[in-house]
């Protein structure tokens, strides 16, 4: 086969035009440029608002191609919501702060925990999600991801304040409601009991309700699963059902310890 041949073969498989790159790359742009607003005492604000509202206005025209869909217009709507965001993003960094023993300052978690940044970049993307905006919320949670191993879906609902302890390997779906004051730690699942296209704008993933505790590496799958107020999920805890308010759940694994020096 020649080289034209096989360029032209590419092209014919090429058949999507709307998948551009830059979408995804305008989007983490922006995406940092938020964060860096929002929290960097060195980025000046006004300056770095107008260039947000610049860059969204590229971004609307890239992934809004579908006819009267004026994404552009709701950047005024978003830009307003967000010293909102901050203020809840303020009451998670103050609360891991006060409840965390390995943190020195709410400077270091904001700097350094990922599970704060993966919830800033959750409370960013889940008002553009609200707003319908195509592809970007997404994106955005990918930024998030891709860093931080934590896959929050923009259009779970989360309370404040909320704490991820270690953050690696959490996974929070698209359904899934967290009540205010709950903290979570590394490789926590809440998520669908199957997966099927059916289920799309279906409750599929579990509510976590207020003052829950839910240790490391748990499951908790079901969109009727239902955690009570109050209640301590143990590590590597597998849950399809509810749990009443006040629980304690555990598993207790058979743990054998054989003596073997001769």
């Amino acid at each position: 086969m020649s080289q034209s041949e096989v360029i032209e073969k590419i092209k014919a498989q090429k058949k999507l035009p709307n998948l551009k790159f830059s979408i995804k790359e305008k989007t983490e742009a922006f995406t940092k440029n938020l964060f860096y607003t929002l929290f960097d005492e060195e980025t000046p604000v006004e300056e770095n608002i107008k260039k947000l509202g610049k860059d969204f206005e590229e971004l609307a025209d890239l992934v809004c191609w579908k006819p009267d869909t004026p994404c552009r217009d709701i950047w005024q709507d978003y830009l307003d919501m967000l010293p909102g965001i901050l203020k809840k993003l303020n009451k998670d960094a103050e609360a891991i702060s006060k409840n965390d023993p390995a943190a020195n300052s709410i400077e270091e978690v904001i700097l350094s925990y990922p599970g704060f940044f993966a919830i800033a970049i959750y409370r960013f993307s889940h008002e553009f999600y609200k707003f319908g905006l195509p592809l970007v919320p997404r994106l955005m949670a990918e930024c998030a991801h891709g860093l931080t191993g934590t896959d929050i879906n923009p259009g779970a609902q989360i309370g404040t304040p909320f704490f991820i302890d270690h953050a690696t390997g959490v996974v929070i779906g698209e359904t899934a409601v967290i009540e205010d004051n709950v903290k979570i730690y590394q490789g926590v699942t809440l998520g669908a009991l199957y997966v099927d296209r059916n289920l799309k704008n279906i409750k599929r993933h579990p509510t976590i309700e207020k003052n829950v505790t839910i240790y490391a590496n748990a499951t908790i799958l079901g969109g009727e699963t239902t955690i009570g107020p109050n209640s301590i999920i143990g590590g590597n805890v597998w849950l399809t059902a509810s749990v009443p308010k006040n629980s304690m759940v555990s598993h207790t694994p058979q743990i054998n310890i054989k003596n073997t020096s001769k």
